[in-house]
């Protein structure tokens, strides 16, 4: 059993080499215990200070793409390593590497497919009380949007089955933590979940400027996926509104017009030929879009297909050895 631990990494000299040293070097269950470092293109000496602290694999972006795509490329040279379990932790040392004997013991025992390590929200005193909210206010409409049932959907703290990394495939180049979860679901790939704990905070976030951008990036997040993978229904539920509402205004016209014999309120007419337009245009979006989403299926068949034949060619795996890039992977 052969346990790769990924940590995406952007500028991290100063707080990575404690990270790494957080690792652990034995597991129950597992034989072998990697490490991948992903350089996203990192303008400080991160790549260098990776390969001073032991780390068994390097990958390298040409420029900084994000972590989305930044934990994509690492899944990707992990399943290619021959991974059989990939734990993803972040490089400021946010979540105790103790708990990931408890994050891999569901995908051991067979149990899970993909498990996330949900932190104490309420006990995070760098949480302060709005991003505490808007934290649980994410997770409430990530489980109903997925009906997977996570408290805490944005942690990054997560232990990945071979199949159910090999399941993902990543769009969003904001973050992977929502998008990931639905994607999931909506493929069947069991999740779950364990409590862990958190380390005092080293650096602030750099996913985000604000909470405001954080809100926005999120949302558009949700939205997109949800059309992608739930196109009926997302757009049902929204033409459904659209027709019930544009049908009060025709009922008001129609009861002026017969009760009082009275050729005015032309503008409830008008509104609800409005609404109930934009009512049907969304059903149909919703029906073509459901055949797009149809297609996907088959999309994503090959795709999955492909990475098992890129796995086997053990000549696109991208790393450092003893320093000197063997494959630049950006």
């Amino acid at each position: 059993m052969k346990l790769i631990i990924q940590i995406p990494c952007f500028n991290e000299e100063q707080v990575l080499p404690q990270t790494m040293a957080c690792l652990p070097k034995n597991l129950s269950g597992v034989d072998i215990i990697e490490t991948l470092v992903i350089d996203d293109g990192s303008s400080d000496n991160t790549v260098a200070v990776a390969l001073e602290a032991g780390v068994d694999h390097v990958i390298s972006l040409n420029e900084n793409q994000g972590l989305a795509v930044a934990f994509s490329k690492g899944l990707e040279a992990c399943l290619q390593l021959g991974a059989d379990v990939i734990v993803n932790t972040d490089a400021d040392n946010q979540y105790d590497a103790r708990y990931i004997q408890e994050l891999i013991n569901p995908i051991l025992e067979g149990r899970h497919q993909i498990v996330v390590g949900c932190r104490p929200i309420e006990d995070i005193q760098d949480f302060s009380y709005l991003k505490k909210r808007l934290q649980r206010l994410g997770s409430y409409v990530v489980r109903f949007v997925s009906r997977a049932n996570i408290p805490d959907a944005t942690s990054g703290f997560r232990a990945y089955s071979r199949l159910g990394a090999r399941g993902l495939c990543i769009i969003s180049p904001f973050t992977y933590t929502l998008e990931s979860l639905i994607q999931a679901k909506q493929k069947g790939i069991s999740i779950g979940w364990v409590d862990v704990k958190t380390n005092p905070k080293t650096r602030e976030s750099r996913l985000f400027k604000s909470m405001f951008q954080y809100i926005f990036k999120s949302v558009g997040t949700i939205v997109r996926i949800s059309t992608q993978f739930q196109p009926l229904k997302t757009f049902m539920p929204v033409g459904i509104g659209f027709i019930l509402a544009g049908l009060v205004p025709a009922v008001r016209f129609l009861y002026y017009y017969f009760a009082e014999y009275s050729s005015g309120h032309v503008q409830s007419l008008i509104l609800s030929s409005i609404l109930l337009s934009f009512g049907f245009i969304s059903i149909l979006i919703g029906l073509l879009a459901d055949q797009v989403a149809a297609n996907r299926i088959y999309l994503d068949t090959i795709l999955l297909r492909m990475k098992e034949m890129d796995e086997a060619n053990k000549e696109n795996i991208p790393h450092y050895i003893a320093g000197t890039k063997t494959k630049n992977n950006g």
